[in-house]
């Protein structure tokens, strides 16, 4: 049976008609290398286009996406990403990036069941947990949101930063920065959360990796 996605093909053509108009060695020397110099850990939802809201073609940057941003230490698609974008693609720099109004983290942030996500966003909730002295403060529910989904890219940013992958980085010398960011749908721009990590020498001892005797 043919695709019933037949528009989606004919799009397909349209843009790389266009790309090879701009740039007519453009496929080409994209077949040779990808050398992207980010990494960009996002969200899943469709409203977050990685190359888009930052403005890079394909090739610039190297994308691991899902459900609420989260780097976990047990979930090896990341860890694999991460690891092959650190040590094979030598990006300088790995941006977190989440979004205002984030589906997973309200899903988190209620008491209802979700089913087997509920799982996945437990770290979540320990966030939560951990900032609750702060968040329940806030009497505005989309206040409340939104300042956990900030919180939970920072959290993020520090679990990239104990990876064993990003300690052995900066062991070895590697140029390698961690980034916080987040992203308003609301008006399509970036807010820096001010939570970057340029070296290994603010992460707690506990979690670097012990030098080499």
């Amino acid at each position: 049976m043919k695709s019933t996605l037949k528009h989606l093909f004919e799009n397909n053509i349209q843009w790389a008609t266009g790309i090879k108009q701009e740039d007519p060695g453009f496929f080409s020397k994209l077949v040779a290398q990808q050398n992207p110099e980010y990494l960009w850990i996002g969200c899943s939802d469709s409203r977050v286009p990685a190359n888009e809201i930052v403005n890079l073609l394909p090739g610039e940057l190297f994308v691991h996406r899902n459900v609420a941003n989260l780097v976990v230490h047990t979930d090896l698609n990341c860890l694999s990403v991460l690891q092959y974008a650190v040590e094979n693609l030598k990006v300088k720099h790995v941006i977190v990036c989440g979004h205002y109004g984030c589906g997973g983290v309200k899903a988190a942030l209620s008491n209802e069941r979700h089913g087997l996500i509920d799982n996945w966003l437990r770290d979540i909730k320990e966030i939560y947990h951990q900032y609750a002295a702060e968040l329940t403060q806030m009497s505005d529910e989309k206040e409340r949101l939104n300042r956990l989904c900030e919180l939970n890219v920072i959290e993020q940013v520090n679990n990239v930063c104990h990876t064993t992958v990003v300690q052995d980085a900066w062991q070895r010398g590697q140029q390698l920065h961690v980034h916080g960011w987040i992203y308003s749908i609301e008006d399509g721009l970036l807010r820096d959360l001010d939570a970057t990590v340029i070296n290994g020498e603010t992460t707690p001892a506990i979690f670097r990796n012990a030098t080499s005797r």
